[in-house]
């Protein structure tokens, strides 16, 4: 699955249509295997976009979970906790040198 499609489901406050159509841009990207279509398939991808989004948005609104809502900043600071366990704090840059 792509990396840069994410969990939409049971946030406080709701993922925002442009989430859900930012996801299904990113599926139909990741099935059709270009990121920018042809002209003279721009219509059929543009078409599939809206029908996954149109699904994906029923499907979050449907879904009904007991866990308490997650929030985007809790969630980020996973991430950042996640890549930083994978792979290591950026080391410091060393300050620039002077020209004499």
């Amino acid at each position: 699955m792509c990396r840069n499609i994410r969990t939409l489901a049971n946030f406080d406050p709701p993922a925002t249509e442009a989430e859900v159509r930012d996801a299904a841009l990113q599926f139909v990207r990741k099935l059709s295997g270009t990121t920018r279509p042809s002209r003279a398939n721009e219509a059929a991808f543009a078409r599939a976009v809206d029908e996954v989004a149109e699904a994906a948005g029923r499907l979050v609104a449907s879904l009904h979970t007991s866990a308490p809502p997650r929030t985007r900043e809790a969630e980020k600071l996973k991430a950042t906790l996640r890549s930083r366990k994978r792979f290591g704090t950026p080391a410091k840059t060393a300050p620039a040198r002077q020209a004499p």
